[in-house]
């Protein structure tokens, strides 16, 4: 396919790169790479033993020794050159996000745009990582913090953003002075690969250490257990599933790294009586089936009050059988397949897991086979019926699942309903009632760290810090002040007198 080539994939492909050399051996576990969409086999990778990986390391530490001196902005202006890189390879780099994971090609194409704008975003937060000053309580003193940079960072991203998370992280740390060392999903390989062969060009023309920005492609039982335990790794931000997160923070935590976990979400959009209904059913219904469900800030649950239950019940599932599932590369369909066979066994056990427990199915819930559906991985996305508390809507199944769910009386009400589960990624509200909206974003609303007024759950905007309280980890990436993450805070006191004060009063004299 064209869009390989211009992107420098090949047939076979080494597995772990410090910028411009590339380490493995053709001898090495060979990963196949096959299309969600309709089973071929794209290519394959030669997955990083555990020595490539401490090539790799090495590098990422030495370069970063050398890109900490670098001024800020300077390293922005990089950053730039990044940024306007992946503009020109914007629609083969989509193309293999949408082929090799599977979501639409209008969903690649934004993915792609994002890591352009987080690109435009750290060129700005470049020239702003400011400290604060505080006046001192000792006379003729200055006191000040300052932000220094962190050292290398790992990045272990999961399958259903093959590119946009590494950049949240990666462009990020790099204006804050750190290296990157990125762990890409062994689903999706291929793309974490073109983005490196992209940067390339950046790294030759700008000249930059080799290490500045690496990969390493290989098994988490050993790959992925060196990066976590590795102390030349102050700070390791992963993406993944609630259990992959809370043992590799443990692990981290127990040689006092720091950890950014984006785990699981269990995303609620709650519909007033004074909801719009024309703004809310497009936002739930791309909230529930974008991607597949395969967002962790998809809309898994729906809580509707039951004095417009069973209007927003008809309208949904008028809209979900409007709905086309197929290849994903078709702008004519709306849903692509899911990632693997095995993401389909979750699908079709969540949904008998709902029956047994006293759910109803009202749409959807098929495997699909035939002509377009070769893969074996196409579904078509479920609106069920169910209670809160049941088990299967306690956990996130990733996968197109949307479970319907009534409330009465107030706000409050629907409020402790979206509460009471372990994750806490996004939420959202719609209503046009402000005390109603308000609440929901009060001290004792919503317990997520995104929460929405008439907009849905997923399509975050970089600007904003990125992240989830309770079980999804608590971490923050992306926007905001997420950079301060990136860096090791130093607080600094200055005596320009003649004389030496204690804090506190204290006396000593000697």
């Amino acid at each position: 396919m064209d869009f390989l080539k211009k992107l420098g994939i090949k047939q076979k492909n080494l597995g772990a790169s410090t910028g411009l050399k590339w380490y493995g051996s053709i001898k090495g576990d060979e990963l196949k790479v096959y299309s969600p969409i309709n089973g071929k086999y794209i290519a394959s990778v030669y997955q990083a033993n555990e020595k490539d990986y401490e090539k790799v390391v090495q590098k990422s530490y030495e370069a970063f020794l050398i890109w900490r001196t670098v001024p800020a902005p300077k390293r922005g202006e990089v950053v730039r050159a990044i940024g306007n890189k992946l503009r020109e390879y914007k629609e083969p780099l989509a193309r293999l996000v949408t082929y090799e994971m599977g979501k639409s090609l209008q969903e690649g194409l934004g993915e792609v745009q994002e890591m352009i704008d987080i690109c435009d975003f750290a060129v700005g937060q470049s020239r702003q990582l400011y400290g604060y000053t505080m006046h001192s309580e000792r006379p003729l003193h200055r006191m000040y913090d300052q932000y220094h940079p962190l050292g290398v960072v790992g990045t272990i991203s999961a399958f259903n953003f093959p590119v946009a998370v590494w950049s949240w992280n990666a462009m990020i740390a790099a204006v804050c002075g750190d290296s990157n060392l990125w762990k890409p999903s062994s689903k999706v390989p291929l793309c974490a690969i073109a983005v490196q062969n992209i940067l390339a060009d950046v790294i030759k023309e700008y000249k930059l250490p080799e290490g500045l920005f690496s990969l390493v492609i290989g098994k988490g039982s050993s790959i992925g257990e060196k990066l976590i335990n590795d102390n030349r790794i102050p700070l390791v931000s992963i993406t993944g599933s609630t259990n992959v997160g809370r043992k590799a923070a443990a692990k981290i935590a127990s040689r006092f790294g720091k950890s950014i976990l984006e785990l699981g979400g269990n995303n609620a959009i709650i519909l007033t009586p004074n909801a719009d209904l024309k703004m809310a059913i497009p936002a739930i219904v791309f909230g529930a089936v974008g991607t597949a469900g395969q967002r962790c800030t998809s809309t898994r649950r729906l809580i509707i009050h039951e004095s417009i239950y069973d209007k927003v019940k008809q309208s949904v599932l008028k809209a979900y059988k409007s709905l086309k599932v197929g290849d994903p590369m078709n702008s004519k369909n709306h849903v692509g397949p899911l990632i693997d066979k095995s993401a389909v066994a979750d699908f079709t056990a969540a949904l008998e897991k709902l029956k047994k427990e006293g759910g109803k199915i009202l749409f959807g819930g098929q495997t699909l086979s035939g002509s377009g559906y070769g893969s074996g991985c196409y579904v078509m996305p479920a609106i069920c019926e169910a209670e809160n508390h049941y088990d299967i809507v306690q956990e996130e199944t990733f996968a197109p699942i949307l479970y319907l769910i009534k409330y009465s009386g107030e706000v409050n009400s629907a409020i402790n309903l979206h509460n009471n589960v372990v994750q806490g990624l996004s939420s959202a509200i719609f209503s046009n009632d402000m005390r109603e909206a308000e609440e929901f974003l009060s001290h004792w609303g919503s317990d997520c760290g995104i929460a929405n007024v008439n907009i849905g759950t997923s399509g975050a905007e970089i600007g904003g810090a990125f992240g989830g309280e309770k079980e999804t980890g608590g971490g923050r990436e992306s926007g905001s002040d997420s950079w301060k993450a990136y860096m090791r805070r130093q607080t600094n006191t200055i005596n320009f007198g003649k004389t030496l004060p204690l804090a506190q009063g204290i006396k000593f004299d000697i």
